[in-house]
């Protein structure tokens, strides 16, 4: 229903769009963050034999119209109703534009090509300088990681270019016209983040100091907004002029709609889905950098305010393969199954299994792990299997496994959290927040909101416009009222963890030498020697 005031519609209405890796979705709010209406588009990319993955940046785009004309054919009057709009998008990665448009396409965070490049700047004199500064640890995600390699290896790729930006610049630019990026990219991959600017010695650690004109300027879109130009309001169905906010990093927008800022003690926020994120929101001069020099630092919206980040690279997944192998078993033996099938027996299996009795390391991913540790070629294993382990077992070891590195990850980001916000495919599983919750000794809220990235995003829009004072305000209205209450952990469960991470540390530390004979093994057979 639209609003209708005195014969004039009023601006109701605030869009989000979040363009993650598998989808890009635009979501209608109202102003007291109600979800009104969703729209999707499957998002595409490329993979190729040699590491990489790619994303064409003009699809990219029609893709995001698209969603946002769905959405108009859902809600009545969006265009007229549209207060504002802001955009985040998934991280790292590198959109190049030229004076022409697009340089060829997208350099995504899933592209490993910067591996050699990664390893060789990672062992350079200035590398501590540059984890100071921004705070995160090297990998091949990153835009800079990918630029070095580009200028060492494709400099006629950055030869092309004007601008350097990442996958929600590139869709802002069509919406605005401008080149610009936000705080919390532009300082964990080229600045500081205390700062939230560019720092010459990060720029000058990476080798790109003959490239900083690529960098583009900064904006906060919690502050800041520019008006849809004529071209996007054609494309999309909104009006011209709706002013548009530049959201930060999909990460922390998540985090901020899931309810990773507010509240009393220290708050964090795991989002456990195909991958796992864990966040916890800290004052700038209280970040503590490990001596590993891995993570993430990332800005919140929210002065002298940051997320410290760790992420795992494979989270559900490694649920997915255990129930995946059942599946294909009993297709085998004619009981045709699908492993979402079995999904549903996850709550009796757990049941059926006592805590604590197998190490399962959940490095399921073939990239290997990127927190709290960095080894590419880190794999999945169990340990302390015995004749009497049956398969609810192995499930309970592998949901423990991500409840161990998901401690894991917040130990190397200091004291472990006093609450635990819990969004992704996990959260709707009793038994798995159960087993969280334990892992942590710490009490488990799961927020009922459906897109919290595209949530977050339209929250700074939301203060951007002086629909709220500020960040604060907007929370107290949009997030903490979708908060679950409080499920406390098992004192007898928390006792089992507290015993059973210790092995879990202490093995995954001794496998680095058996991961490396594995991956040279594996490298021989795959050359036929």
């Amino acid at each position: 229903m639209s609003r209708i005031s005195g014969g004039i519609m009023v601006a109701d209405i605030v869009i989000g769009i979040d363009a993650g890796t598998s989808v890009i979705k635009a979501v209608a709010f109202d102003l007291t963050g109600k979800q009104l209406a969703s729209s999707a588009v499957r998002n595409r990319y490329t993979s190729g034999q040699d590491g990489a993955a790619t994303q064409s940046l003009a699809q990219t785009w029609r893709d995001c119209s698209t969603a946002l004309r769905g959405l108009g054919d859902k809600v009545e009057g969006l265009a007229q109703r549209t207060a504002a709009m802001s955009v985040t998008a998934q991280g790292d990665g590198t959109w190049l534009i030229g004076a022409d448009g697009p340089v060829g396409d997208a350099w995504l965070w899933l592209d490993a090509r910067a591996a050699p490049t990664v390893a060789r700047l990672a062992s350079g004199a200035g590398e501590r300088a540059r984890f100071e500064a921004t705070g995160t640890g090297l990998n091949t995600c990153q835009q800079g990681s990918q630029m070095a390699h580009m200028d060492a290896h494709h400099p006629e790729l950055l030869d092309r270019a004007e601008v350097a930006m990442h996958c929600k610049d590139w869709l802002y630019l069509n919406l605005t016209g401008m080149r610009v990026t936000d705080p919390s990219e532009a300082s964990f991959t080229f600045g500081n983040f205390r700062t939230r600017s560019y720092d010459d010695t990060v720029i000058e650690s990476l080798g790109l100091r003959h490239r900083r004109h690529l960098l583009p300027e900064i904006v906060d879109g919690s502050q800041v907004t520019y008006p849809l130009c004529a071209a996007a309001a054609e494309q999309t169905g909104l009006l011209a002029g709706t002013p548009v906010s530049l959201g930060y990093v999909d990460m922390v927008m998540t985090g901020l709609g899931a309810g990773v800022y507010g509240g009393v003690g220290d708050i964090a926020c795991s989002t456990i889905g195909s991958t796992g994120v864990h966040m916890r929101a800290v004052r700038a001069d209280k970040v503590n950098l490990n001596a590993a020099g891995t993570g993430y630092v990332i800005c919140l919206p929210v002065n002298d305010t940051v997320t410290q980040v760790q992420t795992n690279m494979a989270a559900t997944l490694n649920l997915d393969w255990l129930l995946g192998v059942a599946a294909d078993l009993l297709s085998e033996m004619g009981h045709g199954c699908d492993p979402r099938d079995l999904m549903g027996r996850i709550e009796g299996w757990l049941a059926q299994s006592r805590p604590g009795q197998i190490v399962y390391h959940p490095y399921i991913s073939e990239a290997g792990e990127r927190g709290p540790f960095i080894n590419a070629d880190a794999r999945a294993g169990f340990i302390g299997l015995s004749a009497n382990h049956g398969f609810p077992d192995l499930l309970r070891a592998v949901a423990e496994g991500l409840a161990m590195a998901m401690r894991d990850c917040y130990g190397a980001m200091g004291p472990l959290p006093s609450e635990l916000r819990l969004t992704g495919g996990a959260a709707r599983s009793g038994g798995l927040r159960a087993i969280l919750a334990a892992a942590l000794n710490a009490p488990v809220r799961v927020s009922s909101r459906d897109e919290a990235g595209a949530a977050g995003a339209a929250m700074m829009a939301a203060v951007a416009i002086g629909a709220y004072p500020d960040m604060d305000a907007c929370v107290a209205q949009w997030v903490t009222p979708l908060l679950g209450a409080a499920e406390t952990p098992d004192p007898g469960l928390v006792e089992v963890y507290d015993r059973l991470f210790p092995a879990f540390s202490a093995s995954r530390h001794g496998m680095n030498d058996s991961w490396s004979a594995l991956a040279a093994a594996r490298d021989v057979f795959s050359k036929g020697l």
